[in-house]
């Protein structure tokens, strides 16, 4: 049993959905390993054919949940680096990962969340969902999931999304790539069903190759992203532990603006 995820074989598909509605499915150590693990099974379940990831609620994810970054303010940078690695390894065992993937785009996403849907092959999402990469006004980056983000969303957006840490609705987000297609809610459903209907009529083992091909052309390799990886996690680690760091998690954790903005 998981606290974090539910997960369910319907008929080959895998569909794992966040379960942690009340904090609008906010990352934490145990979802991020529970997550994990379940790719990691449906990958090595020879019944599942694709994977359906999702939200409970009217939040696909909030990114960091508050306890959690509570716990890593107050972390070493050593104990950072190892608990952003643990992100990185979610993130790219999903974007790896040889069978299809949909994100069925239930609600928002921020931070950690628009990581994983960059991560899937394809993103479905209804128009009226907010997304935001917010990590700047907490004086970080988006440094674990910038590997995905850009690739889905180019160098361009990533930029601009990156240094403002503005929030883009879900009509934005298909215009510049992160949502392949953008839905009303009653919508959504039928969507994502179209899209499996499609994917079921193709061979398994051509899906994982096309899926790798695609990737590959594109410069990304495990190995390559394991290598920038472990860069991103002492980046972030070193930025979490910085001054500006502190002081950008103690204000978001204390509800108060950061002192920049009254300097400013």
């Amino acid at each position: 049993m998981s606290d974090s995820i539910r997960v369910a074989n319907r008929n080959g598909i895998c569909e794992i959905s966040l379960d942690r509605p009340n904090t609008h499915n906010a990352f934490d150590d145990g979802l991020i390993s529970e997550l994990t693990a379940a790719l990691q099974a449906a990958n090595n379940d020879a019944s599942i054919w694709g994977v359906v990831l999702t939200g409970e609620g009217k939040t696909f994810s909030a990114g960091a949940d508050a306890n959690w970054m509570r716990s890593m303010a107050s972390a070493s940078e050593l104990e950072n680096r190892n608990d952003s690695l643990r992100l990185a390894e979610l993130m790219r065992t999903l974007n790896f990962l040889p069978k299809p993937t949909v994100a069925r785009v239930n609600g928002s996403a921020y931070g950690g969340g628009v990581g994983l849907i960059a991560c899937c092959d394809i993103a479905i999402g209804i128009d009226d969902a907010k997304f935001s990469l917010s990590e700047a006004k907490l004086g970080l980056v988006p440094a674990v999931i910038s590997p995905y983000v850009v690739a889905a969303i180019g160098v361009r957006h990533a930029r601009r999304l990156f240094v403002s840490a503005e929030i883009i609705d879900g009509e934005e987000a298909f215009r510049i790539g992160l949502l392949h297609k953008a839905v009303s809610r009653s919508e959504l459903d039928n969507a994502v069903a179209h899209t499996l209907h499609h994917l079921r009529k193709c061979g398994a083992h051509a899906q994982a190759e096309a899926k790798a091909l695609a990737l590959r052309v594109a410069g990304l390799t495990r190995e390559e992203s394991l290598r920038i990886d472990i860069e991103n996690a002492a980046l972030i680690a070193r930025l979490r532990v910085s001054e500006e760091g502190q002081e950008g998690l103690t204000a978001f954790l204390e509800k108060r603006p950061p002192r920049w903005i009254s300097e400013g």
